[in-house]
């Protein structure tokens, strides 16, 4: 692609961008990257000859094409992932433009995989990536409990040298992303003489790149902590009432282990709803048939976030 057939194509996507509609911050934002593409294009003669050639090269399978109408926001963005493939100029002013809303992105950071004997593991290590791929804060965290994960392994298979049959698996999911939160969800299985379930979800800002914590998230909210405890006692008695195959730790004849309330260090996101939903491990608030559970507050309990 020359010169001027990038113009043309940076052109078409300015103009249906300009109809599309999308969030004044985020329009604001990619058109500043295209104008930015252009300016350097326009000075980047130095690009053609021996580039261009490996660039033709990459580009012979491409196929780009803009409708006149209809564009939606999910095909503007597939517009500049196709431009930013094909073209190093456009490639590098768009990566001056800050991740906002749903443009931040989950990867593979790495996979730890083992087997030895009967004994095996495979954990896959999320990282969440910010604007111009910068390391949030987040990552820490999220690093911290896949090395927990990874020593609980290990420690596991060096007791028992191996014998027997242990199986270890993690894997995520982006299971929230909305304006303000993005929620990363880890499942874990873990298979010995039965298998058991761990679920570990970690909301991250989006402003600041820290996870926080339901404590922090409720912090000037009075009494909310108790307040959500005592709507997920409730919700737990209707479901046992109306069904009598589920089972939850509450008004048992062992009062001791049944559950008492929140701490402030459950996992929770909110669902595409906006409402909240707190999630259990396996044999935390139930049996083990029951599996890792969740349950939705309703905004009336929370408030508004």
């Amino acid at each position: 692609m020359n010169e001027r057939e990038s113009r043309k194509v940076v052109d078409a996507m300015k103009e249906q961008y300009d109809h599309t509609k999308v969030p004044k911050e985020a329009k604001d934002r990619i058109a500043a990257g295209i104008r930015q593409a252009r300016e350097e294009m326009e000075g980047g003669s130095e690009m053609k000859n021996g580039k261009n050639n490996n660039r033709k090269n990459r580009e012979g399978g491409i196929i780009f094409m803009i409708k006149r109408t209809g564009m939606t926001a999910a095909a503007a963005v597939l517009a500049i992932t196709v431009l930013t493939n094909v073209n190093p100029t456009i490639a590098q002013a768009m990566e001056r433009i800050p991740v906002i809303g749903s443009i931040s992105k989950v990867v593979t950071f790495r996979t730890y995989e083992d087997k030895t004997n009967n004994f095996e593991a495979k954990i896959d290590v999320p990282k969440v990536e910010g604007e111009n791929n910068t390391d949030l804060e987040a990552n820490k965290s999220i690093q911290e409990y896949a090395d927990q994960l990874i020593a609980m392994y290990e420690a596991d298979l060096k007791a028992s040298e191996g014998k027997g049959n242990y199986a270890l698996e993690s894997v995520y999911d982006v299971v929230s992303d909305n304006n303000k939160y993005l929620s990363l969800r880890i499942r874990t299985t873990l298979i010995m003489a039965s298998g058991t379930e761990f679920v570990k979800v970690f909301t991250i800002d989006k402003e600041t790149g820290n996870v926080v914590t339901l404590k922090e998230l409720l912090a000037g909210r009075e009494n909310a902590l108790e307040k959500i405890g005592e709507n997920i006692k409730e919700q737990m008695r209707e479901q046992m009432k109306a069904d009598e195959t589920v089972s939850y730790f509450l008004d048992t004849e062992m009062p001791e282990l049944d559950f008492k309330g929140l701490t402030g260090d459950e996992s929770y996101y909110f669902n595409k709803d906006g409402k909240m939903v707190i999630t259990f491990d396996e044999y935390q608030v139930a049996p083990g048939y029951m599996g890792a559970v969740e349950f939705t507050i309703p905004e009336s309990v929370t408030g508004e976030f």
